[in-house]
């Protein structure tokens, strides 16, 4: 895995454009992370103006991965400046085990068109082409299927369910790891 690396402008894909994320962003920002719904499974409950400013000041604004638990945050928009659908983030799990994690979260009225897979899809390309990363993991709530969908769909293997792992919202929690080593995902066809 590389030492540090600066994530590129701007990531497109067919549909969208991943940047990273500033004040430009907050109001949309705000919009869909102060939704309970939104939250229902995310490890923060719904979030004031406050936290998103906080948020945009902290992780939002880390510019380059390479340490363990550095991450990149990045605002997923429809190409062509349109509305911000989502956001998504990159996190380095193990330095030493070269393991990133990858997370995503979608406004409601954007849910169900395929965004959270093609900006996962985009990340997953940069975890291995531009970081270096042997294994990429998505964590998640068993009961979202949702994003379990999409782990599947990135194809990713549903790798261990671990019982009251995870203290979130004040309770425990249990976690679902999904994975993808670097050889398989570069076996998928496309």
């Amino acid at each position: 895995m590389r030492d540090a690396v600066v994530p590129p402008d701007a990531i497109r894909t067919d549909r969208l454009e991943l940047r990273p994320l500033g004040a430009r962003d907050r109001d949309e920002l705000l919009a869909y992370r102060s939704d309970p719904e939104t939250c229902r499974f995310l490890p923060f409950a719904p979030q004031t103006a406050e936290d998103i400013d906080r948020y945009l000041a902290t992780r939002a604004a880390r510019r380059h991965l390479g340490e363990t638990d550095s991450s990149l945050s990045f605002g997923v928009r429809l190409v062509g400046g349109g509305p911000l659908v989502g956001d998504v983030i990159v996190f380095v799990r193990s330095r030493v085990d070269e393991c990133l994690e990858l997370g995503w979260v979608l406004s409601p009225e954007h849910r169900g068109a395929g965004y959270a897979t093609e900006a996962a899809a985009a990340l997953l390309r940069f975890a291995f082409d531009t970081v270096g990363a042997h294994r990429v993991v998505a964590r998640m709530d068993p009961a979202n299927d949702a994003s379990a969908k999409v782990a599947a769909r990135l194809g990713l293997r549903r790798e261990a369910l671990l019982v009251e792992a995870e203290r979130v919202k004040g309770e425990w929690r249990d976690t679902l790891y999904f994975a993808i080593l670097e050889r398989e995902w570069r076996a998928i066809p496309r």
